[in-house]
């Protein structure tokens, strides 16, 4: 198997996009080399290959003042959720088809974890909803990954992706993060059975009930 040789500006992309994504930089923000290549600690080379790429990604924007911070607005969201509506249901029911039992085990795996700090969330009243998130992440992404479908994929784990902030702060909600749960148990259960028609209908009332509740978050 070929394996891509990851580059220092690959890193400083990744960084940068999580920075983003996350909200340490804010919208509107702006970002330029001498200020990137100072908080990494690396020369601007790199900085400026992530940067450019960045901006193809509509992740930035040049302004005459420097590269911006585009953000995530709420009409944005309302379309990211939108398309989510409409196709995560397809990739599900395609998953309940295509995935082979270890896929089908990894995705398991994932709602445990999630399950996991959950509970230790409510037991020690301990803020656990980066690591509830990043399992959430990984539950969808192992489902889109193994759909079998590249155009599934390629549009879905974007779009997942850019949500990250408002999944987080919508997952802070002990009640969403409940119910949240309970919806990743039938979809996982579904799954599990290959019943692909209970699968995308499960999935499309979850990506609704998701849109339903980060847009009435703070953050909105």
């Amino acid at each position: 198997m070929e394996h891509k040789l990851v580059t220092l500006a690959d890193q400083i992309l990744e960084q940068l996009e999580k920075d983003i994504l996350s909200g340490k930089y804010a919208r509107d923000e702006i970002l330029n080399e001498q200020r990137i290549s100072t908080e990494l600690s690396v020369s601007r080379t790199p900085v400026r290959e992530a940067l450019k790429r960045l901006e193809q990604e509509h992740f930035l924007e040049e302004t005459s003042h420097g590269l911006k911070v585009v953000g995530i607005s709420r009409e944005d969201l309302l379309d990211f959720y939108a398309i989510r509506i409409r196709i995560e249901p397809l990739a599900a029911a395609r998953a309940a088809k295509a995935m082979n039992d270890e896929a089908i085990a990894q995705v398991g795996e994932a709602l445990e974890m999630q399950e996991y700090y959950f509970r230790k969330q409510e037991e020690e009243g301990t803020d656990y909803s980066e690591k509830i998130k990043d399992y959430d992440s990984r539950f969808h992404q192992l489902i889109y990954l193994n759909c079998g479908s590249n155009a599934y994929m390629d549009t879905l784990i974007p779009i997942h992706k850019k949500t990250t902030k408002y999944r987080k702060s919508s997952l802070k909600k002990t009640s969403r993060a409940r119910e949240s749960l309970k919806e990743h148990r039938d979809i996982y259960n579904a799954l599990k059975n290959r019943d692909a028609e209970m699968m995308g209908e499960l999935m499309r009332k979850h990506a609704a009930n998701a849109r339903d509740n980060i847009t009435q978050t703070d953050d909105m």
